[in-house]
């Protein structure tokens, strides 16, 4: 069964080889980390916003999946801007407490690249099947097939693991294990998903080497997986909003290169 949102199934995103949107997020993402400024990061983002609606992604499910990374990007950006190294016109002094232009610039570079770096890679997986990604790391990257179905196999079982959670509570709230010392039934809890975690991987992996999931011999795939030309397309689109990014900052003489500091 897939795991893309069915409303997410007939997006045009949905149809791109996983691999050519691998390599389209590693290209954003190494060109952003190259530099630490924020012209570079804020046109990447804004571009990957503008093509937000090629994805199917509402801003609501766009939000959903990137709130904790919004939040952490904001945690770092303001101790970033009470703690950074000053520069420039001093706004605050105070103890170890500065505020200045350079902690000010670098708070707002960080977080605009943080989320230039996630947006854009939330927007390309939130339409890949892992199925279909195992197949292109496995076929195309020519990635070991065995650490590749174990770890699609450990995948798909992260639905039972929060259904295992939920029931594990029910039954302990049934049985009024639940009522008091939450730190305590947080462990005891724990320590039983722990054991159903286990037991369930057990099985599982009896389960795969009786199929033949452990074999030495060359595998054979049931959906074979190419890439054509709207990959490359995808890919292209990405090399041009790297390049559009660095000639931007270049430009703006924000461009800072990062082993150059």
């Amino acid at each position: 069964m897939s795991l893309i949102a069915a409303d997410l199934r007939h997006s045009r995103l949905a149809d791109v080889n996983p691999v050519a949107k691998l390599a389209a997020a590693l290209i954003m993402s190494v060109t952003l980390l190259m530099s630490i400024d924020p012209v570079s990061a804020g046109v990447t983002l804004a571009a990957t916003l503008v093509l937000l609606p090629f994805a199917g992604l509402t801003a609501r499910q766009l939000w959903y999946r990137l709130w904790p990374i919004v939040v952490g990007a904001g945690i770092a950006a303001i101790a970033t801007v009470l703690y950074g190294r000053p520069s420039g016109t001093m706004y605050v002094e105070w103890g170890i407490l500065r505020i200045s232009d350079g902690s000010i610039d670098l708070a707002l570079s960080i977080f605009l690249r943080v989320l230039a770096i996630a947006v854009p890679s939330v927007v390309l997986f939130a339409t890949t099947d892992p199925t279909d990604l195992a197949d292109g790391l496995a076929q195309i990257l020519k990635l070991p097939a065995r650490f590749v179905i174990g770890a699609l196999a450990g995948l798909r079982l992260v639905g039972l693991l929060i259904e295992d959670w939920r029931e594990l509570s029910l039954a302990r709230r049934a049985r009024g294990v639940a009522d008091a010392g939450r730190l305590r039934r947080l462990a005891g809890q724990s320590f039983a998903l722990l054991v159903l975690a286990i037991r369930r991987g057990t099985k599982l992996a009896t389960a795969m080497e009786a199929r033949g999931f452990g074999g030495s011999g060359p595998r054979t795939w049931a959906r074979p997986s190419r890439l054509r030309w709207r990959d490359a397309g995808i890919v292209a689109i990405a090399i041009a909003i790297a390049a559009a990014s660095v000639i931007a900052a270049i430009a703006a003489g924000t461009w800072r290169f990062i082993l150059g500091l």
